[in-house]
């Protein structure tokens, strides 16, 4: 696109006065050309003195020529390079294949983005900035302000004692609402959701009853007043959205309530929706975490199923990217909270990113995957507080050579032997045994086994009568020993490197008087399990980040001339250390 400036508007911007001033001209091209097909910087021109930038004018096709530099064309030069850096214009490309074209991405903010008035602000201007550098975000999906999930949860205990209150809920979102001066409507709607939700505890406290459904339908509360609210903040600061109860753009589930299902065909469901519904120009934000059954009730996809509800919407609408705002700088290679060190990792694929979040690791819920994977989708996970960092990209497959990509670990699980010498030569025992198990819906996380023998674990969701009874049924064929305070390991590995992987793992735990009471690896092609005592994970934790991260570990190489047993033996014969991690 070529700009007909003429002399007397460059003359006005010349004399317009300090650096950063802006002024607004129509580009000389035919109007309908369409703006998706320019890149948002659009011209530069440097006269030796001030250089200017034309940038795009959302919405009208106009645009601004900003003087961005004055005096030198090395400073010109240095505000432009910086422009082209926080436009982040690679990454884009990148997304989308096509240089300038909008990339249309799903964002999802959680609970700790959006804690209270300052970080909905916080939240809503990012929002606003990543469209300014090139993202369309068809839909942001948001949790509950802060612990308004928990609040809710504690309400209804509380409820079943006789007391009804959700005054700390209200003020919460009453503080918003006026820090922002919302318009009176806005004001309204979630006045009236808080009080319909306060009108559902006094049933509850005079029923003395919080079934599952009534459960559901009690903590929705909190998505459908933090929708309302952010949307209204994006409208003031000139971002225009929209806020969507999730079932009203096609989120429909089984009535699994507590941990539903997403339905066959939600796809076109979801696509349908948002075609025929929602501008493109418009930001639908829309309540994660909730959806409706086939008799419109109110369901919950479990804890983190905001991460499905963006992915779900994503995959549906065929979107360049989802991005999971948290806050963290992505995906750590382990607990920041335990590991001082972690370090974000770039890059990882869907598998390895399932089972992070299977065994342990605050990165996506387990299931939030496979709407990706199903489409290949990427999935960008940033740091809503830190919305600078690059973060970790999920997809098919990276290009990453390492051996370890990240430790985590799952705590409080209780290890069960199962032995039988009934069953030596017999077929059929691990049916019998997982038939045992089924019968009392026992799900499993870890299992090994051999002829006559079975070690399996439990996390600490399975409810202890529920195993109790499983063990009496194992009882008349098996000896059982169930073994509690235990904890999973897990190393997010190369698999096709385990030798060393392992060398190193079990000459670190040797060091600690560290013992492995199970293993588990095969299955998994990218994940190495132990199970240890749960008082000794954290030692297990940090001593192997030492050495698969940080270059201080506790176990030193072996000399090439270092003899065992009397005779010599190189590092290449016994490889007993690894390479580090950068």
């Amino acid at each position: 696109m070529k700009f007909n400036v003429s002399a007397l508007a460059m003359a006005a911007v010349l004399s317009a006065g300090a650096t950063g001033t802006t002024l607004a001209f129509v580009p000389s091209s035919s109007p309908s050309s369409s703006a998706k097909h320019h890149h948002p910087l659009l011209a530069v021109s440097s006269f030796g003195r001030p250089a200017f930038i034309a940038q795009r004018h959302s919405p009208n096709d106009r645009f601004l020529l900003r003087m961005v530099g004055g005096g030198k064309d090395e400073e010109a030069a240095d505000n432009l390079n910086e422009y082209k850096k926080k436009m982040s214009s690679k990454r884009i490309t990148e997304a989308s294949g096509k240089s300038g074209e909008k990339i249309d991405v799903t964002m999802k903010f959680g609970g700790s983005s959006i804690a209270n008035a300052d970080r909905v602000d916080h939240v809503t201007k990012l929002i606003k900035d990543q469209i300014a550098v090139g993202y369309r975000p068809r839909a942001v999906v948001c949790s509950a302000m802060g612990k308004t999930t928990n609040s809710l949860l504690a309400a209804g205990d509380f409820a079943l004692e006789g007391r009804v209150n959700i005054d700390a809920i209200r003020t919460l979102h009453t503080a918003a609402i006026e820090q922002f001066d919302l318009p009176q409507h806005v004001r309204d709607e979630v006045m009236a959701l808080l009080d319909e939700c306060q009108d559902m505890l006094r049933g509850v406290s005079l029923l003395q009853e919080l079934s599952p459904k009534s459960l559901d339908q009690l903590v929705s509360y909190g998505e459908r007043c933090s929708v309302r609210i952010v949307a209204a903040r994006l409208n003031q600061i000139g971002v225009p959205a929209q806020a969507v109860d999730s079932w009203d753009v096609g989120i429909m589930t089984d009535s699994n309530f507590g941990d539903a299902k997403l339905l066959p065909g939600y796809e076109k469901t979801v696509k349908d929706a948002f075609s025929s519904k929602i501008d493109p120009n418009v930001v639908a934000v829309v309540t994660g975490f909730i959806g409706k059954d086939a008799k419109g009730r109110i369901t919950t996809l479990g804890r983190g199923g905001s991460d499905l509800s963006a992915t779900a919407i994503g995959a549906a609408c065929g979107l360049d990217e989802v991005q999971v705002w948290k806050d963290v700088d992505g995906i750590l290679t382990a607990d920041p909270r335990l590991v001082n060190n972690a370090i974000p990792v770039k890059a990882v694929s869907y598998e390895e990113a399932a089972e992070l979040a299977y065994f342990g690791a605050q990165v996506l819920h387990p299931i939030a995957m496979q709407p990706a994977m199903k489409c290949g989708i990427p999935v960008r996970v940033k740091n809503s507080y830190n919305p600078s960092s690059e973060g970790s990209v999920i997809s098919e497959k990276h290009d990453d050579d390492r051996l370890v990509t990240a430790i985590t670990c799952k705590r409080g699980v209780q290890l069960l032997d199962i032995h039988s010498t009934q069953m030596l030569g017999a077929y059929g025992f691990l049916s019998t045994v997982f038939g045992d198990l089924e019968k009392h819906k026992l799900s499993v996380d870890v299992l090994a086994s051999s002829e006559v023998s079975v070690s399996l674990t439990f996390d600490k969701k399975q409810p202890q009568e529920d195993i109790d009874n499983a063990m009496r049924d194992l009882a008349p064929y098996a000896t059982a020993t169930l073994q509690k305070d235990r904890a999973i390991l897990t190393l997010i590995a190369d698999v096709d490197r385990s030798s060393e992987v392992l060398a190193t793992v079990f000459r670190v735990f040797s060091a600690q008087d560290i013992k492995v009471e199970m293993m588990s690896q095969g299955a998994s092609k990218v994940n190495i399990s132990f199970v240890l005592r749960n008082d000794q994970i954290d030692d297990a934790i940090l001593n192997l980040h030492y050495c698969f991260f940080e270059d201080r570990c506790i176990v030193e190489p072996y000399a090439d001339d270092e003899e065992i047993n009397g005779e010599g033996a190189s590092k290449k014969e016994i490889p007993l250390v690894v390479e580090k991690t950068k």
